[in-house]
This record gives structure tokens, C-alpha cells and sequence, in this order.
């Protein structure tokens, strides 16, 4: 259990759904910088970032959760998703979130693609995309996403390789580096 966090010390990673939390320090950030740059966000998949939003935030009130664990369908904003159906993201919802969240359980080109789709659907005009994933997806997800990668690197304890974070904007509290995260480069 990690200090600091009522999400990490409530909740262990499923192993069946390849779910690795990031450590309490990397939420703490991704939160901040989703407080400063979103009214409305999709959380994909990133339920250790949701859960730890602060409860009486209007972020909170009116972003939601997508995912595939059904521990969280008790969550008025919970939407059931599985990455293999964007197509089943209801249509009342299309298009209405300014900041989209992803951090998927694998990290396949193909399982991307499916996470795109589902994140286009979901993105209102102009908004803003903040997502997680191994270095080697840097050109793919630029050209599918207009993502970049930024030097804050999120700290993932249980995970064997290093993600990086990239944004579809510019963030200067992104720009800064992790100091949980050694940068071997």
C-alpha cells in the first residue's frame, strides 16, 4: 500500500485485467494538471485516476469512468467498456468531454486503434487528450492521436517497463521531469 492515496489503499491491481496503478505521487500530478486543463473528462480505463479526484470537485461531478471492472458500476458515473466495442459508447454522449484520460490494459497497436476510436468519439472540438504507454508507440500514437510525449514519466510500481505520458498540448506542468522516475536517456 502506498501513503497518500485512498484509492491505492483501497484497492488492489486484478492481475486478469492487467490493471498496474500509478504510485500516489504520479496521481497527485496527473490530477493537478487535469484540474487546471479540463471541465469534463473520459477517464478510458484510468480508474486510480478518476477515484482520486477530489469528490466535491466539478471535475468529478462531471467527468465519468469507462471500464471494463464492474467493481466500480456503483459509481453514478460509471459506463461500462469494453475497448473491443467503441461502438457501444452510448451516442448521447458522443462528442462531450474536453479532455479524454487513456491508459489501456495492453499496448498493441490494434488494441490502440480501438481506444482512438473510442477517444474520437468521445472528444468534444478542440479538446485536450492525456494518455500513458511504452516509448516504442511514439510515432504510431502521434500520427493517430496528435499526441507528444512529455518528460514527466509516470511512476508505475508494479509495472516491469517505463511508460512515458503524452498530451495533445502543451502542459508545463508535464514538461517538468518525474523525480520518482530515473531518466536513463
Amino acid at each position: 500500500m502506498q501513503p497518500g492515496n485512498r484509492f491505492l489503499a483501497r484497492h488492489v491491481e486484478k492481475e486478469d485485467l492487467n490493471q498496474y496503478w500509478y504510485s500516489s505521487a504520479t496521481i497527485k500530478v496527473l490530477v493537478q494538471e487535469l484540474l487546471k486543463v479540463s471541465t469534463r473528462a473520459a477517464f478510458l480505463s484510468t480508474p486510480s485516476l478518476y477515484f482520486s479526484l477530489p469528490k466535491d470537485s466539478q471535475l468529478r461531478k462531471n467527468s465519468a469512468l469507462f471500464d471494463l471492472d464492474k467493481q466500480w458500476s456503483s459509481e453514478p458515473n460509471f459506463v461500462v467498456y469494453d475497448f473491443n466495442n467503441p461502438e457501444d459508447i452510448p451516442a448521447n454522449i458522443h462528442h462531450t468531454f474536453d479532455c479524454i484520460v487513456i491508459d489501456p490494459p495492453f499496448i498493441t497497436h490494434e488494441v490502440w486503434r480501438q481506444y482512438a476510436a473510442a477517444a474520437k468519439l468521445l472528444l468534444a472540438p478542440e479538446g485536450r487528450i492525456l494518455l500513458s504507454t511504452i516509448p516504442e508507440n511514439d510515432s504510431f500514437l502521434k500520427k493517430l492521436l496528435g499526441v507528444d510525449m512529455q518528460k514527466f514519466k509516470p511512476s508505475i510500481p508494479h509495472l516491469v517497463y517505463q511508460y512515458c505520458i503524452y498530451v495533445n498540448y502543451s502542459s508545463e506542468l508535464l514538461s517538468q521531469p518525474n523525480p520518482e522516475v530515473l531518466d536513463e536517456a
